[in-house]
């Protein structure tokens, strides 16, 4: 199950860093593309906001 991250995101790119894939692009709330996530969970460890939790 991959991951998703909400609207509580404030795209600070903490994230990006973390995910060994590439599957989280940039904007004004960042997106996980679900095909690519491989549900490592390491953007959810990072993020400062808690905005980024498993798909359901």
């Amino acid at each position: 199950m991959a991951y998703k991250i909400s609207e509580d995101c404030t795209a600070c790119g903490t994230c990006i860093d973390e995910c060994p894939v590439e599957a989280i692009s940039e904007g004004d709330i960042y997106k996980i593309n679900a095909d690519i996530c491989t549900d490592c969970g390491a953007c959810s460890d990072v993020c400062p906001v808690e905005a980024i939790h498993p798909a359901e």
